[in-house]
C-alpha cells in the first residue's frame, strides 16, 4: 500500500485522507477497513459488497453524463467520514465481519456489467475512497472493456492519492455537503477545505465529468448566506457550468429528531443558485419536471425534460448540442 508512512515501534500513518489516522499493529483507522497488519495497510474489504444494484445514471445522481443509460452500483462497509446524518447508515457505519457480505472479484463485476449491458460501474453506497484499491482495479478493468466508472464520493481525500483516483474514473459526484468549517465539525466530524481542494482539483486538473450536491438540512446548511457563498465560489472556483444538485435530508441516524426538508426549501436553494449565474440547477429526491430539466445554457430552453428519473423529451443532437440554438451542453453525451 502505498499511501502510507512508517513510523516508530510498528505503528503506520495511513495518508489516503486527511485524517491521516496512526495505527498500532492491528488497528484499525476511523473509516473502520483499513487497518495495520504488520507494518502495512490492508483493506479488509477488498473483494467484498454490500450488493450490486443497476440504477439509472441519474440516481447517482449524474443528469449530464450519458443519460438514461444504465449502471451498475455497489458499496462495501465503512466511511472516512462522520455524518451524523447518514442516509446510508446501515452501511457505512456498519462494524460486522465484512466476510458476511457479498463477494465479487473485479472481473466479476465487470462480467455483470457486460451481462446487463451496462454503460458505466458505480462505486457508491459508501465512501469509495476508503476502498481505494478495490475501486481503482476495477475501474482498470473496466476500461480495459469499455465501461465507464463513475465515484459516489464526499471527496475527503489527501491530493496525491486524488490524482489516482480522479484520473481513474469518468464522472463523479462529489458531495459539498454544507459550506461553512462549522458544519463539517459539528455535522461531519471533518472539515471542508479538504472537499474544496478536491473539487477544485477534479474540476480543473483531470478529465473527469463532475457534478455536485448537497443535501440540505433545515436549519443546519440552508441559509441564504451560506447557499450564496456555496455558489459564489463554484463560479469563481470551477465556473458556472459544473451541475449542481440540491437534495432532502429524511430523518436518519443521529438526527432522527430533526424534519425533513420541505421542497420549498429545495426550491429555495435552486432559485439562489440561479440567480448566482450556475447554468444547471437541479433538486432530487424531492422533484418536479421543472427542477429535474436540464436547460441550455445559451437559449435557455429545455433541453433534456425529466420527471425525477424518467426521461420525458430530449433536444439534443447526437453530439450533445441544443437542437434549437445549436449550443454544446456541457457533459458526456452518445
Amino acid at each position: 500500500m502505498k499511501y502510507q508512512n512508517l513510523l516508530t515501534n510498528g505503528k503506520i500513518q495511513c495518508t489516503l485522507c486527511p485524517r491521516q489516522c496512526i495505527l498500532k499493529n492491528g488497528q484499525r483507522g476511523f473509516c473502520h477497513v483499513r487497518r495495520n497488519i504488520n507494518g502495512n495497510i490492508s483493506l479488509e474489504t477488498y473483494g467484498y459488497n454490500t450488493g450490486l444494484a443497476i440504477d439509472p445514471i441519474e440516481k447517482k445522481p449524474l443528469y449530464q453524463f450519458y443519460p438514461t443509460s444504465g449502471i451498475l452500483s455497489f458499496g462495501t462497509l465503512g466511511c472516512n467520514m462522520g455524518c451524523q446524518f447518514c442516509q446510508n447508515w446501515q452501511t457505512t457505519k456498519n462494524k460486522s465481519d465484512c466476510t458476511q457480505c457479498n463477494k465479487s472479484s473485479p472481473e466479476e463485476i465487470v462480467q455483470i456489467a457486460q451481462n446487463y449491458n451496462c454503460k458505466s460501474v458505480a462505486f457508491t453506497y459508501n465512501e469509495p475512497v476508503i476502498f481505494f484499491e478495490y475501486a481503482i482495479d476495477t475501474a482498470k478493468l473496466c476500461h480495459e472493456n469499455g465501461i465507464k466508472t463513475v465515484a459516489v464520493t464526499s471527496g475527503f481525500i489527501n491530493p496525491e492519492p486524488a490524482v489516482e483516483f480522479f484520473n481513474s474514473m469518468d464522472a463523479a459526484n462529489i458531495d459539498l455537503k454544507g459550506f461553512s468549517e462549522n458544519f463539517y465539525k459539528k455535522n461531519c466530524l471533518a472539515k471542508l477545505q479538504p472537499i474544496l481542494d478536491t473539487i477544485k482539483y477534479a474540476c480543473n486538473k483531470t478529465d473527469c465529468h463532475i457534478e455536485l450536491t448537497t443535501l440540505l438540512i433545515e436549519g443546519e446548511n440552508d441559509s441564504e448566506k451560506d447557499l450564496t457563498a456555496e455558489c459564489q465560489w463554484i463560479i469563481d472556483n470551477i465556473g458556472d457550468c459544473v451541475p449542481l444538485h440540491f437534495s432532502a435530508f429524511f430523518p436518519n441516524y443521529k438526527m432522527r429528531q430533526t424534519n425533513s426538508t420541505s421542497f420549498n426549501t429545495l426550491i429555495k436553494a435552486y432559485n439562489i443558485a440561479h440567480s448566482a449565474g450556475i447554468k444547471y440547477v437541479y433538486t432530487g429526491n424531492l422533484t418536479n419536471q421543472e427542477t429535474s430539466s436540464t436547460y441550455c445554457k445559451n437559449c435557455g430552453q429545455p433541453i433534456i425534460i425529466r420527471n425525477g428519473y424518467k426521461l420525458l423529451q430530449y433536444n439534443l443532437t447526437l453530439g450533445g448540442n441544443c437542437t434549437f440554438c445549436g449550443t454544446k451542453c456541457d457533459g458526456r453525451f452518445e
